[in-house]
This record gives C-alpha cells, sequence and structure tokens, in this order.
C-alpha cells in the first residue's frame, strides 16, 4: 500500500510525488540507462533513451513480480539539462507509455558525464511491493 505525501498548503507538483510512504518488500533498481538487454545503445535520440532506460527499470522490477505502481522513488541523472527541458513533452509521453500514471518520488539532475559515453539519461528506482 502506498501513501503520497502531500503537505497541505502545497502546491501540487506536476508529474512526480513529494514524498510517498509504502509498506511491504523495497526493491533496489541500479541506474539504468536507455539501452537494450543486450547492452547496445539502439538510438541517440534523448527521449528514446528515456522511453528505454524505463521500460528496463521495469524488466528489472518484474524480476521481484513487481509493477511500475509499485516504484516509490526514482533518481534521474542526464548529461544535458537543455536537452531534458527541450524534451519535456517527449519524455512525459514515453513516461506515460511505459509507466502508466503512477508518479513516484523523484529527483532530477545534471551530472557532468555518465559511465557509459552514448548514455544521455540514467534512472536509478526504488520499489516497494505490498506483502
Amino acid at each position: 500500500m502506498h501513501t503520497i505525501l502531500q503537505p497541505e498548503g502545497w502546491a501540487k507538483p506536476i508529474g512526480y510525488a513529494n514524498g510517498v510512504a509504502a509498506r511491504g518488500r523495497l526493491v533496489f533498481i541500479g541506474g539504468q540507462v536507455g539501452w537494450s538487454a543486450e547492452c547496445k545503445f539502439e538510438t541517440d535520440d534523448f527521449v528514446g533513451q528515456v522511453r528505454q532506460a524505463l521500460a528496463n527499470i521495469v524488466a528489472v522490477l518484474a524480476e521481484a513480480s513487481g509493477e511500475p505502481r509499485h516504484i516509490t522513488s526514482m533518481t534521474w541523472y542526464f548529461t544535458d539539462k537543455a536537452e531534458y527541458l527541450a524534451n519535456l513533452k517527449g519524455i512525459g509521453e514515453a513516461y506515460r507509455a511505459v509507466i502508466g500514471r503512477h508518479f513516484p518520488a523523484m529527483a532530477a539532475m545534471q551530472v557532468m558525464a555518465l559511465v557509459e559515453d552514448r548514455a544521455k539519461v540514467e534512472i536509478q528506482a526504488m520499489a516497494v511491493i505490498p506483502e
């Protein structure tokens, strides 16, 4: 069971939650980049890499019998803030296509580089699967 934490009087966030309370089995998903199961990048398109990274998160979560609705937090790392901001609409469409209308607590930040040279984004996630 998950409960969204929204302090009284705070503006409602769009596309994320300020906090989530949950009870159950914890699943930690290491940073996923936008490459295939064979560790090959099929696109250099920012939104395409986001879509693939999210699909990778869902695949790892499924190994624990989890679903996207069990995700409680995500941390997004990207190499170009301007590119991220320029693609918000496409990112939102990709997110809803893969994750749905479930919005966990999130943080996002620009980093100097990611370990994989072709990676434009890396997303780490945590989920809580109800007992």
